[in-house]
């Protein structure tokens, strides 16, 4: 792929630093022709530079570029502009099923006469191991070594399957277990803010950019790195040198001013700031920080604030560069000329921000006086629902009295007694106190917080409630190294929070189990025990299947209550415990002040120790070395009996033309769902239930339940995760009332049955689905497989109020339309009770965001007709959806190409 287009507009210039010569393309000369772009935002910039560089006439034009200066004018825009990232960045849950999906396209090319080794990554690739680590040892010194090789035992397979991609691809770089969380691993390590690359000979410099198979990729926009998560399809297509079409998105200035007060944390302006922004309404847009409280945040900070753009629902939650960001890839270990070029290369563009940088113009603004900020939590099941820390206790009391919870009001101070133990167990008492997620773990701050409470706390003689499970999940190496040197980790070790391994655990619901007499306690009495964890997501059924109540919370936070072993005590008021001095001893008497804090990061945070950890980093622990591929094969050799890999159905029987698409008619409803479905209803991460269609499928094939692994770890695999689809503990499909999980009814029989199990009688039958949606439809991770699944289950369409931009993106890439209903209608509006026939016309004519006719066969034979928007927003996706997907349309291109 070559790096450069035909440069009309002559914007194209060099730049010499450290005595290298480096090319790049302009924007200020460009401004010269396509109007003042100095007040544009910052994120803007990096868009506008990539129709610069990559300007042809053809995928890219000089009316792309006019199109984004003339942005300013209102502040918005309804034109598309293409972009191609950098980079790429996958973690192992997603990054197994995309280079599965490669794997399978280069059988398919070799079946269409192509060259199967013209399926390579174009752009370079790392793929972060980082979401097999699972919780199954905590406690104990020996945790991180047992759940090492646990996490090889189990995942043996799928790391023989990533060596293989290893070698036989280029671009394609693999971090093996062990070394951390791919968004931490990103800023401290892969992230270089300014990008290079040889074309023909010559150097460009240009801004890196990132798309992340994982939604908090947004993590690394607090180095001023724009990226954000896309599905696995999308990041395919990117792979192979797709652009991918965009609509210049509104950006919403974010103004910070002020100052944390003393005893407030990151996570607790994080929090904050995720409320604000949830309720404003950013799906879809750009977040750009700005103002003078910038200057009062350390580089971890913005990027804690940035990894939670999921949570407020904006693609991007961006932070320019500026001299914190410079000190901060000095600190972490970045080469000397490489700080230099981003300096200087930013500063020519002018995309670098200081005192004297003109305030950009946004589509709209919000303001936050840091000063104002409290301590928080956030729950009991999203990251959006903010609660002060002082009304923590009460609003839980309330969510149990009024029965919201599934608990009878009379019931709300239940105890129980736990079989063997000399405790009892209640409503609200703690069972996981996790300290995890790439959110905080990347904060140094926030981990010396909780490092010193810990201490205090055994200074003090309190441990930790023997109920409740505690584990230590650094997000890299370097924070090990970092609480080891302040003398902080024997301390936290002693309150149970022993290193479990790098990754990504608890928050991603490899939590591990809970010991089975708690398990007992809570089933046979229907206990809401909650959990407090410092990561990003609390969903339903994510955390724990025995959880209900699930609340993120700052580091400090979670040992504080790993202390007070229920969340139904007041910690602002009411004692932790009880010192060995027979004292009862408060919050306030084990919280660090933030010169403590900030003294021992300054400490113990050095140069030395990035480059240390970070000098070998691709080698991997011995049972990674020890891992044996056949590396001389362009195609992967399927192993039928695998219950992780396997060769998925997408490309069967292609052509090389695709088919014309037809409207949809008779089309039954597989599911009728409420607001805020997330990807985790649509397609868990978690845990396999015995009795499920994946549990039966993985029993029919020799595999113990103990042995079963999470649908995370089994992405590679499309039995199990099209099993799994809908599959979620907690999800309820309207149409069948009053019962919790993934199952449906199949009509005109009436019979109740798994999601999947019905999804299969209507395709024997040749029947078509729909899925039926409120609002904010397919929220939270960016989850290929919530719409692979979906595809495989038969679903032509998903009918919805609205969608999260990923979720949509991923349908339109499997080939199923995202249809919404118009303004004020819904299914309850329309009356759907789930036994309705539906016919969705005009697909034939299909056009971006066209207004499609849907009619609606009731029961009874009476019909009613209606409108929905067809959310295939751009020209591009139209193809896409042609051509049956978009990883069908790119295969198609490389085949005639040949």
């Amino acid at each position: 792929m070559r790096m450069i287009g035909q440069d009309s507009l002559k914007t194209r210039r060099t730049l010499t630093v450290d005595g290298k010569t480096y090319h790049y393309f302009s924007l200020p000369e460009a401004a010269k022709s396509i109007g003042d772009v100095s007040r544009l935002p910052y994120s803007l910039k990096v868009l506008l530079e990539n129709v610069l560089r990559f300007e042809d006439g053809r995928s890219y034009t000089v009316d792309d570029a006019k199109k984004i200066a003339e942005w300013v004018k209102e502040g918005r825009s309804t034109k598309e502009v293409p972009f191609r990232p950098a980079r790429i960045l996958l973690q192992d849950f997603t990054g197994v099923p995309a280079v599965v999906d490669l794997a399978a396209m280069r059988d398919a090319l070799l079946k269409l006469g192509g060259d199967p080794r013209k399926v390579n990554p174009l752009v370079p690739v790392d793929l972060v191991i980082d979401h097999s680590v699972m919780v199954d040892v905590s406690g104990t010194a020996d945790a991180l070594k047992k759940n090492v090789d646990i996490e090889f035992e189990r995942n043996g397979e799928r790391y023989e399957f990533l060596r293989w991609g290893q070698e036989a691809f280029n671009n394609f770089r693999v971090v093996p277990p062990g070394t951390g969380i791919c968004h931490q691993v990103n800023l401290e390590y892969l992230a270089q803010v300014v990008w290079t690359s040889t074309d023909t000979g010559e150097t460009f410099a240009f801004p890196d950019s990132c798309y992340g198979t994982d939604s908090h990729t947004t993590m690394v926009n607090g180095l001023g790195v724009l990226g954000w998560g896309v599905g696995g399809i999308e990041a395919e297509a990117a792979m192979l040198g797709q652009p991918i079409a965009m609509l210049i998105p509104d950006v919403i200035g974010f103004r910070l001013h002020g100052k944390l007060k003393e005893g407030v944390t990151a996570t607790d302006l994080v929090l904050t700031v995720t409320q604000m922004l949830r309720k404003k309404g950013v799906v879809g847009k750009f977040v750009e920080f700005f103002g003078p409280g910038l200057d009062e945040l350390p580089l971890a900070d913005r990027a804690t604030i940035g990894n939670m753009a999921p949570e407020y629902g904006a693609t991007c939650g961006f932070f320019p560069v500026d001299e914190t960001t410079l000190g901060y890839l000095r600190l972490s270990g970045r080469d000397e000329h490489r700080i230099n070029l981003a300096r200087d290369y930013l500063k020519a563009q002018g995309m670098f921000r200081d005192a004297t940088s003109p305030e950009p113009v946004f589509t709209d603004t919000l303001e936050l006086d840091l000063s104002t900020v409290e301590p928080s939590m956030a729950g009991p099941k999203r990251p959006q629902d903010r609660v002060a820390l002082t009304n923590v206790a009460t609003a839980f009391g309330k969510d149990l009295a009024a029965g919201t919870m599934g608990v009878p009001g009379d019931k709300a101070d239940l105890r129980v007694p736990v079989a063997g133990a000399n405790y009892d167990l209640g409503h609200g008492d703690v069972v996981i106190a996790a300290i995890t997620s790439c959110t905080n773990t990347s904060n140094p701050y926030v981990l010396v917080a909780a490092g010193l409470v810990a201490k205090k706390a055994v200074e003090k003689g309190l441990t930790a409630k023997p109920w409740v499970k505690t584990s230590l999940a650094p997000g890299s190496q370097v924070v090990t190294e970092y609480l080891d040197k302040a003398g902080l980790q024997p301390f936290l070790d002693a309150l149970g929070f022993q290193t479990v391994g790098y990754g990504c655990t608890t928050c991603i619901g490899n939590s591990g189990p809970l010991a089975d007499p708690i398990v007992d306690a809570v089933e046979n009495n229907k206990l809401v025990v909650t959990s407090v964890l410092s990561g990003n997501r609390n969903f339903e059924g994510r955390v724990h299947a025995n959880v209900r109540a699930n609340y993120l919370a700052s580091p400090p936070l979670v040992v504080a209550y790993a202390l007070a072993g229920t969340v139904k005590k007041d910690l602002t008021k009411e004692p932790i415990g009880t010192g060995k001095d027979g004292q009862p001893v408060f919050l306030k008497d084990i919280w660090p002040t933030q010169k403590e804090v900030s003294d021992t990061v300054h400490s113990v945070v050095t140069r030395a120790m990035f480059q240390e950890r970070y000098g070998d980093v691709f080698k991997g622990p011995a049972q990674w070395q020890a891992i044996r591929v056949d590396a001389d094969s362009d195609t992967y050799r399927w192993n039928s009996g695998s219950t992780y890999v396997q060769n998925p159905p997408y490309f069967e029987g292609m052509t090389m033309e695709p088919g014309a698409v037809s409207s949809i008619k008779g089309a039954r409803i597989l599911a009728e769902l409420a607001d805020s479905i997330t990807t985790d209803h649509i397609s868990p991460a978690g845990s396999i239930k015995k009795s499920s269609p994946a549990g039966e499928y993985l029993l029919e094939h020799q595999v113990r339940q103990a042995d079963f692994n999470s649908y995370g770890a089994r992405r590679g695999n499309h039995e199990v995760m099209m099993r799994g689809t809908f599959a979620n503990i907690r999800i309820k499909n309207e149409m069948v009332p009053g019962v919790e999980g993934g199952v449906s009814k199949h009509y005109p029989s009436g019979k109740v049955a798994p999601i999947y199990d019905v999804a299969m009688m209507y395709k024997k039958e040749g029947v078509p689905l729909v899925v039926i949606g409120g609002k904010e439809y397919g929220t939270g991770s960016s989850r290929d497989w919530a719409a692979k699944g979906t595809f495989l289950l038969g679903v032509k369409a998903v009918i919805a109020e609205s969608f999260e931009r990923i979720h949509r993106s991923n349908l339109v890439g499997m080939g199923v339309l995202p249809l919404v209903f118009k303004d004020g209608e819904t299914r309850q509006t329309l009356g759907l009770k789930g036994d309705e026939t539906i016919d969705i016309l005009g697909v034939e004519t299909l056009s971006p965001r066209m207004m499609m006719d849907v009619v609606i066969t009731r029961a009874d034979g009476t019909q009613v007709k209606t409108q929905v928007l067809c959310r295939v927003d751009t020209a591009d996706e139209v193809e896409y959806y042609k051509n049956g997907g978009i990883l069908h349309y790119v295969l198609r291109g490389m085949a005639k190409a040949a």
